[in-house]
């Protein structure tokens, strides 16, 4: 039998990227898809490590202000790209799918609007709230003045970031992997020079100190969004930009799983800025600036599974839509354990040498100490936290993500509640970091058994 003549009625008509989706085999395709993401995700979370590293030149202050910033931006990051930007890819995958050309069409322009008035209300919640929120995390002195500096000027352009990951969330959806890639890539090579640059100066460029690292996010992040616009608003996308009225079902369709997945987004940042305001309590700026740089690592992971989790998005979500339940199953599953393998190389490598990471961003003792007992602790138990991210995609595509919000909040709870608890009984951070590693531990094996165990389809 001919593969036109196995596919479904009407499936005739989709593109060949489509029928890969629903028929190429698992393993090659989801590594064909991956390759090009997780290559993008670990150029564009060097962003961070390339500004952090600058950044150091200019003292503990500025680094444990960045370290303050930090957590609320990748949580936009993660919204906007991972959450949002999942139930826009999620959306146009199922549609796809299911042979709605028009529908997938008319997502393009609903998730711009979502993405475009998201961004806006993140650039006034962080202009006016920020000196509140970055005191309250243990900010003061001269890293809330660092702080704030830097987090005007990135959360100031807010929208980019928005409507960059509103276009690339639009081709993940229907499986184009290296475009997206590619104009990431060029936006972190702008920044490279860029950044160093505006943070220290150099002939006729005055240095603006940390707030120069923010104007290259900026300006990097600028770039690429118009890269990626023009590729969907030109027409070389097969999701399309179409003049027509905004209809509820298709914000449903986009939000029904990026509002479930923006709560799961909060409670992975909650557990960063919370747990930074124990070690703040404990420690101070110098333990802060360690923890921070510490968790840098657990927050490149998130790039790095996203780099797996993009096409689980895609691959999910054309075969639940075409109806292959058991298909989109063995894919999930069969991300999570790539994700678990290549998440626990980070971390066991971590945890083994600490040192080499922290010592790339400075060489203050006590920065060095809290960041290594960090990462002796918590490193082991990266691999399940990428095992829980990548289920958390496929969750996604499948449009069930009631599993992955309920194991976010129990790891909430372990990791700061029960880090709270044994800083109080204990006054030990190395208590505080178990506790952190339990939540993880927690996360990725709980998700792994009720998916495996069908609860998509009940």
């Amino acid at each position: 039998m001919s593969a036109a003549t196995s596919l479904a009625p009407g499936a005739v008509a989709m593109s060949p990227r489509t029928r890969m989706l629903l028929h190429g085999r698992v393993v090659p395709t989801l590594l064909r898809l991956t390759w090009p993401n997780t290559l993008v995700m670990l150029a564009q979370a060097s962003v961070g490590l390339i500004e952090t590293w600058w950044v150091s030149h200019l003292g503990t202050e500025a680094l444990a202000g960045m370290a303050l910033v930090f957590p609320g931006f990748m949580m936009m990051q993660m919204l906007s790209g991972g959450a949002v930007g999942g139930g826009i890819a999620a959306a146009v995958a199922r549609a796809l799918g299911a042979g709605r050309r028009e529908d997938a069409d008319a997502l393009v322009l609903h998730a711009l609007v979502i993405n475009g008035v998201l961004g806006l209300g993140f650039t006034a919640l962080l202009l006016v709230f920020g000196p509140a929120l970055y005191a309250a995390l243990g900010g003061e002195g001269g890293s809330l003045r660092a702080a704030l500096a830097y987090s005007d000027v990135v959360f100031g352009g807010a929208v980019l970031v928005w409507l960059s990951n509103a276009f690339a969330s639009v081709l993940r959806g229907t499986g184009a992997m290296l475009l997206p890639s590619v104009a990431i890539v060029i936006g972190v090579v702008v920044l490279v020079p860029l950044s160093p640059l505006l943070i220290h100066g150099y002939g006729p460029v005055p240095a603006l100190g940390i707030a120069g690292g923010g104007w290259a996010v900026v300006i990097g992040t600028g770039l690429t969004t118009a890269i990626l616009g023009w590729a969907v608003l030109s027409g070389r996308s097969i999701a399309r930009l179409r003049r027509g009225r905004l209809r509820r079902a298709l914000f449903g369709d986009i939000l029904g799983v990026g509002a479930v997945a923006s709560v799961s987004t909060l409670q992975t940042t909650l557990t960063i800025a919370l747990t930074t305001a124990v070690v703040a309590r404990a420690g101070g700026p110098d333990a802060v600036a360690g923890y921070g740089t510490g968790t840098r690592l657990e927050y490149l992971l998130i790039p790095l599974v996203f780099g797996l989790g993009a096409p689980l998005v895609a691959l999910v979500g054309t075969n639940i839509g075409a109806g292959q339940g058991a298909r989109a199953l063995r894919i999930a599953l069969t991300g999570g354990v790539l994700a678990f393998l290549v998440a626990e190389a980070v971390g066991l490598s971590a945890a083994a040498w600490p040192e080499a990471w922290l010592g790339l961003f400075g060489d203050d003792p006590r920065m060095l100490e809290t960041g290594a007992a960090y990462l002796r602790v918590v490193g082991p138990t990266y691999g399940f936290f990428g095992l829980g991210l990548a289920l958390y995609f496929a969750s996604q595509g499948a449009g069930k993500l009631g599993w992955p919000l309920l194991a976010g909040l129990i790891r909430l709870v372990i990791a700061v509640g029960g880090g709270w608890l044994a800083l109080h009984l204990t006054g030990s951070l190395a208590w505080v970091f178990a506790a952190l590693a339990a939540g993880l531990v927690v996360y990725g094996v709980l998700l792994a058994a009720v998916i495996r165990g069908g609860a998509w389809f009940r």
